[in-house]
Formats: C-alpha cells, sequence, structure tokens
C-alpha cells in the first residue's frame, strides 16, 4: 500500500467496561502507561508509543463502547509477560477484540 501524503494516525481510544483488565493486558505487552485524568473527566490510562501515536484506554458504558476492532503491533516479545517468542501472534484483550502482534 502506498500513500501519496503523510498521514498518520496520532490517537487510539478504546472504550471498556473491564478498563482495569485491559490496562493488565496491553501493559503485559509491554506498554508504559500513566494514569491521567484531565479536569473532571474519567480517569483513564494514556501510553505514547512509538512514533508520538498516543493509545488511550477510557472506561466504557451503554454510551461509551469501543466494538468489534482489530488492533496491530509490532513490539519487543521478549517485553512482553509472559515473553513472546518472534513471529506473529493472535490475541484476545479482555473486551474479545483480536489483537495482532508481531514479536521481534
Amino acid at each position: 500500500m502506498t500513500t501519496s501524503n503523510a498521514i498518520h494516525a496520532t490517537l487510539l481510544v478504546l472504550y471498556s467496561p473491564r478498563m482495569e483488565e485491559c490496562h493488565r493486558f496491553y501493559s503485559d505487552l509491554g506498554l508504559d502507561f500513566t494514569a491521567e485524568q484531565h479536569s473532571r473527566g474519567p480517569r483513564h490510562y494514556a501510553a505514547v508509543l512509538t512514533g508520538g501515536v498516543v493509545f488511550e484506554i477510557y472506561p466504557g458504558g451503554a454510551d461509551r463502547r469501543t466494538g468489534a476492532l482489530r488492533l496491530g503491533m509490532a513490539l519487543n516479545g521478549a517485553a512482553a509477560t509472559p515473553p513472546l517468542v518472534p513471529g506473529r501472534h493472535l490475541l484476545t484483550d479482555p473486551d474479545g477484540r483480536t489483537v495482532e502482534i508481531h514479536a521481534g
């Protein structure tokens, strides 16, 4: 796939009724989250990925849900808990989303 301009993602937000479980799942993959709360907004977690993309996990509910979504990440498999051998892995997060991991 080629692109004719320099558009790139800057933000990915997951809304989850299982926010703490998702926080643990993605932390176990090696993402380094910071707990945040802006003004009177909800407490959530944010991690900055390579390239500056911000990945956030917010509490979900009936009015805030992330439905079917497939995520793909490339990461250091040795830094995951438990460690992942190099190669492609299909994992499922606590909300049932497929997470395709390319472990190096």
